[in-house]
């Protein structure tokens, strides 16, 4: 029986020039663990149509690089640096989803997901959201609760998880094309989902750095797969 590919838009060192791709391995090993052939997709104009027509599933990856500032509330712009990586990434998302081929955004790919579908972000939540905990700081743990009756709680099987956080923007506005799915405890959006598609789910934390421990969210790579098959 022919495995589902899953591509896999990889991220670059956008902080030291841009030079280098990069993608953290538990994206890869997530795929292979859930039954998918993970397969890394480089910044090139000419794969597009290729990953659209002979891929099953897309993970979009996190990653820091600058939006357009429409993309922003209040006359924001990003605080990030550009990136040849958005215009392919909205592309193939833009791609399946017109497809209704299975997505799974993280971090930065959820916010992609998000702002095709009509969200805007904030460029600093820290800064519009002083009251706000921590995001940003790598192997920080926080609740959150996944709201009951959705996609993203029938997938992962729990309404309260501890996730990972490491982000500086976060969704400002919601689209009405777009359902917020789960909320951290100060009120921060921290899943979305697309609900006019099979499978499109977005999550604000990293769940490829939990890929080798027992953790439940996990299995939206299971359920990734699944819907790829």
């Amino acid at each position: 029986m022919r495995k589902p590919r899953i591509a896999v838009v990889l991220d670059e060192n956008t902080s030291s020039g841009g030079t280098h791709y990069e993608a953290a391995k538990g994206y890869f090993s997530s795929v292979r663990n859930a039954g998918g052939l993970p397969f890394g997709v480089p910044y090139l104009h000419e794969v597009v149509d290729v990953v659209l027509a002979e891929f099953d599933g897309l993970v979009s990856v996190g990653g820091r690089f600058a939006y357009p500032d429409d993309w922003y509330v209040d006359n924001a712009s990003s605080k990030a640096p550009p990136s040849e990586r958005f215009e392919v990434e909205k592309a193939i998302v833009e791609g399946f989803l017109e497809r209704n081929k299975p997505v799974l955004g993280i971090c930065a790919g959820m916010q992609m997901l998000a702002c095709l579908n009509g969200c805007r972000l904030t460029p600093d939540l820290r800064a519009s959201n002083p009251n706000a905990l921590e995001h940003d700081k790598r192997g920080y743990f926080h609740p959150i609760d996944i709201v009951q009756g959705s996609s993203l709680a029938e997938v992962i099987g729990r309404l309260r998880i501890e996730v990972n956080t490491f982000h500086r923007e976060a969704i400002a506005q919601l689209s009405p094309a777009v359902n917020a799915c789960a909320y951290a405890e100060d009120g921060i959006v921290e899943a979305i989902e697309i609900s006019t598609n099979t499978f499109a789910i977005g999550i604000q934390w990293h769940q490829e750095l939990l890929a080798e421990m027992d953790h439940p969210g996990n299995r939206l790579f299971t359920g990734l797969v699944e819907a790829s098959s």
